[in-house]
């Protein structure tokens, strides 16, 4: 794991944070870690809570066959709600989480972090309501796979994802492990979306040439 532990406070901006920090987190050290760098694998003990500042975190379940699905992402002002939930019952991690881009972080060993949610109601109040907005979110994307189709989940990842020129920067495979479906599967509606003049590909890419359409679909 490619983490560089910075042994100082933090003393840069907190304007990015979703939520306001306490101000005795500023004592936390920081870490660093390049893109591609594994962050905690499934199975890994949980033993220092992060709080993302800067960069992108991508967090994935994998199947004993290898089906990655997209969990969430951990983004600026964010934490990893399966880190507070792992730290907070002592259970091991049930999912893999990797860097997307280089991550600047807050970083609080376990006993740190016990001790700060005993002394500071401030704090507790942070983590728990970082706790509430992250699983209000992880419900939503349970629900979509569970309860939405293929087609849905696909048309609206074309429509989040597509650019001004409606060009969709994304490989089968890519787009199968965000909306947690096969890539034979995306294949074939995507075949079945350009029969219907949905899309096209262009050199390689996929391009939505009927946004309506796309958002007809349910």
């Amino acid at each position: 794991m490619a983490i560089s532990h910075a042994y100082k406070p933090y003393k840069g901006p907190l304007k990015t944070m979703k939520i306001k920090l306490p101000e005795g987190i500023r004592a936390a050290k920081t870490v660093t870690a390049e893109a591609g760098s594994v962050l905690f694998r499934q199975g890994e003990v949980c033993s220092t809570y992060y709080i993302v500042l800067d960069g992108a975190v991508r967090v994935f379940a994998r199947s004993p066959r290898g089906k990655e699905v997209v969990l969430y992402r951990v983004s600026p002002g964010d934490i990893c709600i399966l880190t507070t939930s792992c730290i907070l019952s002592g259970s091991l991690y049930p999912a893999d989480a990797v860097i997307e881009s280089k991550v600047t972080a807050m970083a609080l060993p376990k006993q740190d972090f016990e001790q700060m949610m005993k002394d500071s109601e401030e704090f507790r109040e942070f983590v728990l309501m970082s706790f509430g907005q992250r699983l209000t979110g992880l419900i939503t994307l349970i629900e979509q796979v569970a309860l939405e189709s293929v087609a849905f989940r696909l048309a609206q990842y074309l429509l989040k994802n597509s650019d001004a020129d409606g060009f969709v920067a994304s490989t089968h495979e890519s787009i199968a492990t965000e909306i947690g479906s096969a890539r034979e599967v995306v294949g074939r509606h995507l075949k079945g979306f350009s029969t219907a003049g949905i899309v096209e590909t262009v050199r390689g890419q996929i391009r939505v040439i009927d946004a309506l359409a796309l958002e007809s679909l349910d």
